[in-house]
């Protein structure tokens, strides 16, 4: 099989189902900036963790690569007219999002409490993490835009707002992992 298909030389693009759309609508633009996000998550999953972590990141690239699909599926074309799916798309599914919540508090157990934002930053792979946490709110905010035009299954915007609150933690948790410094961010009072 050939990689380069030349039929997006005039700039459209297949989704599931056939349907050509532009490479500038917003469609492609979600299910690429989940793609972008997934690479991001490689990135960590390459850095010197502990392997628990490794395990869970494969586990969300898998999962993004579901939420890809469903972004990626003409809802059109995705279900018959008596309602039976046309496409064998996954989902994602409150297990998928009940992972990234019980990960997210084991972690949180072992952390000192908030009392500030933080700046990203302190080692180099705590930054990726911030990185991937901010690619995946970008996602978040294509795939909400797409839900108000065209709604997909619910779960999956769910599903990426939590995954950036992961993230986050898995950045935080990272540090004292790391002993990296987590730098407060003290807004200066104005005289």
């Amino acid at each position: 099989m050939k990689i380069y298909t030349k039929t997006g030389d005039k700039g459209t693009t297949a989704l599931f189902g056939g349907t050509r759309v532009p490479k500038h609508h917003i469609r492609i633009d979600s299910y690429g900036t989940v793609d972008e996000l997934n690479s991001h998550i490689g990135l960590i999953r390459d850095q010197k963790i502990d392997s628990h972590y490794k395990d869970i990141l494969i586990n969300i690239q898998d999962k993004l690569f579901t939420v890809g699909a469903i972004l990626a599926t003409d809802p059109e074309k995705a279900t018959l007219k008596n309602g039976k799916q046309r496409l064998n798309i996954p989902k994602i599914n409150q297990y998928d999002i009940q992972l990234l919540e019980d990960e997210m508090d084991k972690m949180d157990a072992q952390l000192p409490p908030m009392t500030h934002f933080v700046l990203p930053g302190g080692h180099q792979t705590v930054s990726f993490c911030h990185i991937a946490r901010t690619v995946c709110r970008r996602a978040e905010r294509l795939a909400s835009a797409l839900y108000d035009l065209e709604p997909f299954q619910q779960d999956t915007l769910t599903y990426l707002n939590r995954l950036s609150d992961y993230l986050f933690v898995l950045a935080r948790k990272l540090s004292q992992d790391l002993k990296a410094e987590e730098v407060k961010w003290i807004p200066k009072k104005e005289d």
